[in-house]
């Protein structure tokens, strides 16, 4: 019997992993074809992005070195379906000649890297993998090699001290002064999203939004009964049931009448406590999927009604308001060329001048949750972030909008905390919401 039981059970799973799921309108698309879009959009980036994103950075040659399960994180951007790690040590040359209107992509590896490079060593003739490398590098003779080393930003930092140092040891001397960080051109090919990426992200964002929506509703939660920690396991076990992931664990906090706000690092930094939610109180959650390559980082509230209303306080519809006010402030002031720290210190002084309490956390978004680019602030340095702060804003980037607001509301007489955070896109010389955002809390109606 048990047999039998199993038996039906692989079958299940083997026709399910077949079939693509619906949230709404949106197509969470099967294994299959997730892998074909995926390689389609890294094809795009190669053809169309990477050519621009070196003549930007003045690198003509760009060599990302990598071993198996200590991938860099730039190596891992550019694997394509079918490569779920490196394999053995995997060498990748991007050859840029601006004057012939050409990019090379070649593997200094056994194999092809799918369809986009291809593999340029041959070991039965060159048994020696660093030589192969610098007869590349020799035979198109670049003005400046890019490498993956950075001091402040660890996701173009992905070059190990094994590796530098042997590269280092097999270069001839007259190459080693070509030697430059990579730094701006792993920053810019992370954080900077194509056309075609930006489509399936927007649905990205739409299905977080829904998931977030049913979490949020009477569906899921039972007034005395269901906890905040209930609603967390929910939240993963829908992203698995759809065949997605989640970047991070969710989390889902409180705020009552009677109970006091919370300080930042208690919000922030320190675990959350398992509370059975009630009529009356102000929900938020934290969450955020990974899909095809992509990422999403969402905080919206919900506020479950008293058996005696039959819509969310006006006061607090006032407070979300001075939520909403804050990402206004801080999205106006996203300028070609600002540092995330001009445009934080220019937006918390705004804020400030009308009255508001903000905090702003702004960070970008896209391949990582917490990507690559410019900072906007973070929860513990409002006064500013050395040096990733001063990386300047970008054109084609995705960040999450990420403040708050600190309310005080007397009807309770205490202050509260308006938490938000949405997917945004700096396009050119535009902020838009990449699909929408939280203009009002969400009522839950008693269960």
């Amino acid at each position: 019997m048990i047999k039998k039981i199993l038996f039906i059970s692989i079958t299940f799973l083997l026709i399910s992993c077949n079939k693509e799921v619906k949230i709404e309108s949106y197509t969470i698309l099967n294994e299959k074809n997730r892998a074909i879009l995926k390689d389609e959009l890294l094809e795009d980036r190669f053809t169309n992005l990477l050519p621009k994103l070196m003549d930007k950075s003045g690198i003509d040659m760009w060599v990302v070195i990598s071993r198996e399960y200590n991938e860099d994180p730039v190596i891992k951007t550019m694997l394509p379906s079918t490569w779920l790690n490196a394999r053995r040590r995997t060498i990748i040359v991007f050859y840029r000649n601006k004057e012939k209107n050409t990019l090379e992509r070649l593997a200094v590896a056994r194999y092809d890297i799918g369809k986009s490079i291809k593999s340029a060593w041959d070991k039965e003739k060159e048994p020696n993998q660093w030589k192969a490398l610098v007869d590349i590098i020799k035979e198109r003779n670049p003005d400046k090699i890019g490498l993956n080393f950075s001091e402040h930003f660890a996701l173009a930092d992905g070059l190990v001290k094994t590796d530098y140092e042997a590269f280092l040891n097999n270069l001839p001397e007259n190459y080693k002064g070509k030697i430059v960080s990579a730094e701006k051109l792993a920053i810019q090919w992370i954080e900077t999203r194509t056309e075609k990426e930006m489509k399936l992200f927007r649905d990205l964002v739409a299905i977080t939004h829904n998931i977030i929506g049913e979490a949020f509703s009477s569906k899921t939660i039972t007034t005395g009964k269901t906890t905040t920690n209930d609603i967390v396991w929910f939240l993963r076990q829908k992203v698995t049931d759809l065949g997605l992931e989640t970047w991070f664990h969710p989390t889902i906090d409180v705020q009552r009448s009677k109970e006091k706000l919370k300080s930042h690092i208690e919000s922030f930094s320190k675990a959350k406590k398992e509370v059975i939610i009630q009529p009356g109180d102000l929900l938020h959650c934290d969450f955020g999927i990974t899909y095809i390559g992509l990422n999403t980082d969402c905080q919206q509230h919900a506020y479950v009604l008293k058996p005696d209303e039959n819509d969310v306080p006006q006061f607090l519809k006032n407070a979300f308001k001075k939520g909403n006010r804050v990402q206004d402030i801080l999205t106006s002031n996203m300028i070609d060329g600002r540092s995330g720290n001009q445009i934080l210190a220019a937006s918390l002084q705004q804020g400030k001048s009308e009255g508001l309490r903000p905090s702003i956390y702004t960070h970008p978004l896209g391949k990582y949750g917490h990507s690559a680019g410019t900072t906007i602030g973070m929860w513990d340095s409002q006064g500013g972030v050395p040096f990733n702060g001063d990386y300047p804003l970008e054109r084609n980037t995705a960040y999450a909008i990420e403040l708050n607001t600190t309310v005080y509301i007397k009807e309770w007489n205490k202050d509260i905390r308006i938490m938000l955070e949405e997917a945004g896109f700096y396009g050119e010389g535009t902020f838009e919401y990449v699909n929408d955002r939280q203009t009002s809390i969400k009522p839950i109606e008693l269960k």
